[in-house]
């Protein structure tokens, strides 16, 4: 098979651009610009181009199929070329479709927990010895790739995102798996400027159902009060399973389950990465693998990468990054850090990053989300702005939109940081949440200079 990927760039891209490669298909891509890890990951593996830019020459009728990336634009040359000849164009989704229709189809949506509960899953089934192919969201320790697709392999387990597939195919992601196992972790309004209403982006997992195969499964969370409406009056001839936070205690720090074989100590906290856990139980469940031997995998499940990350730690402090974006990601994790160490000092920051944070209008659905921190501090670096073409906004818009008067705004992050080396972490703990990279700030150097106090 001959694949030429436009935009071979992309997180997702370029992991099934190698998962391909690997199945021993004969792949070529193109874009504009690729930046690490893409660059040397697709070095590896001899399939990056030996130069940048689009060249609609190279798109010939020996291609079997052109898979074409969000970066992409629909006045791309190359995707011009391939309509002309009349070539089979696939979004990523499509693809990984395409290639998985024999096999027992794992979906995972939500505006939450997407990639907490699909590592898990991965996680366990690595664990009991389980063959099995998978898309997710981040690089997780253990696994080469992101992406993992092979002949073999009798399931797939599939990070369902909600945004659109390709430029030209304004689907959601999630919609295209056609899943036998869906999971909803919950819904809380995102992607604005695609799904402007939140009647709209409701439509979108009332939808997703629908796609889930006679016979499957429906795992959600019965604990999210919209989406357990949802599930209630939806007419389904899928199973429906919910499921809530499981039986716990935290002890000096450590979360624990309580389970008809004991404890079982955790090295994940916080209620929402507990209810995650319950949706992988369920899956495994379905795929067959016991309690005995979830729980004991569980056990020694460390998180995924940028979802309460460990920077750095002392006897009085501990310093997380998280991808925590939207509101209520936000809440939830600035709640598990709180909760899981009740008498220490909390600063929480986040960089407002996506065009929903930075939308003046949707701002507001982060009113109270910062409340449980003693120290709430937002960034927005004003290249953001720029690079976004979006209305800035100053710290008065932000402060009344957190309803938050004590809350500190910057919105430059050498002043950020001055800060943050100015303040004592003695019996404090630091929560860095942003799904951009803090204005390229060095956490290293800043653990080092914060810890060292």
């Amino acid at each position: 098979m001959r694949v030429h990927f436009i935009a071979i760039g992309g997180s997702a891209m370029h992991n099934l651009a190698i998962a391909l490669a690997k199945k021993g298909f004969q792949v070529s891509g193109s874009d504009d610009v690729i930046n690490e890890p893409s660059k040397s990951r697709l070095a590896r593996f001899d399939i990056l181009p030996a130069e940048f830019g689009w060249f609609p020459e190279r798109i010939t009728a020996e291609l079997d199929a052109v898979i074409l990336g969000m970066h992409a634009r629909e006045d791309n040359p190359e995707l011009l070329r391939a309509q002309e000849l009349g070539l089979p164009i696939y979004s990523y989704p499509e693809y990984i479709y395409e290639q998985s229709k024999e096999k027992i189809r794992v979906v995972i949506g939500g505006s939450h927990g997407k990639t907490t509960i699909t590592s898990m899953i991965l996680h366990v089934l690595q664990h009991a010895g389980k063959d099995f192919d998978y898309l997710v969201g981040a690089q997780l320790e253990g696994f080469d790739t992101m992406v993992k697709i092979t002949n073999e392999a009798p399931i797939i387990v599939i990070e369902g995102d909600e945004y659109l597939a390709s430029p030209i195919d304004r689907r959601p992601k999630f919609h295209l798996y056609k899943g036998h196992i869906g999971v909803i972790s919950g819904i809380a309004w995102d992607h604005i400027n695609v799904f402007p209403t939140w009647d709209s982006y409701i439509k979108q997992f009332d939808l997703f159902i629908d796609t889930l195969q006679p016979g499957g499964a429906l795992i959600y969370c019965h604990a999210d009060e919209t989406l357990d409406k949802l599930v209630a009056e939806k007419n389904t001839s899928v199973e429906k399973l919910g499921y809530s936070v499981p039986a716990n205690q935290i002890n000096q720090g450590i979360t624990s389950l309580e389970t008809d074989k004991g404890l079982i100590p955790l090295e994940i906290f916080g209620e929402h990465n507990l209810m995650n856990l319950s949706a992988a139980r369920l899956v495994c469940e379905k795929l067959g693998i016991s309690s005995e031997v979830f729980y004991e995998a569980i056990a020694t499940f460390k998180g995924a990468s940028r979802r309460l990350e460990l920077v750095g730690k002392t006897d009085d402090c501990v310093i997380y990054k998280d991808f925590a974006h939207s509101p209520s990601k936000l809440e939830a994790t600035i709640h598990a850090v709180k909760q899981q160490f009740p008498e220490r000092h909390l600063i929480a920051a986040i960089e407002l990053h996506t065009f929903s944070s930075l939308n003046a209008e949707f701002l507001k659905e982060y009113a109270g989300t910062m409340d449980k921190a003693d120290q709430a501090i937002v960034i927005i670096d004003q290249q953001t702005f720029k690079q976004k073409q979006m209305t800035p906004f100053d710290e008065s818009i932000v402060k009344k939109s957190f309803n938050n008067e004590k809350l500190i705004f910057f919105d430059n992050f050498e002043i950020f940081e001055a800060y943050l080396n100015t303040n004592s972490f003695t019996n404090t703990n630091l929560l860095l949440m942003s799904s951009g990279n803090f204005g390229g700030l060095d956490l290293e150097k800043l653990k080092n200079n914060l810890l060292k106090k």
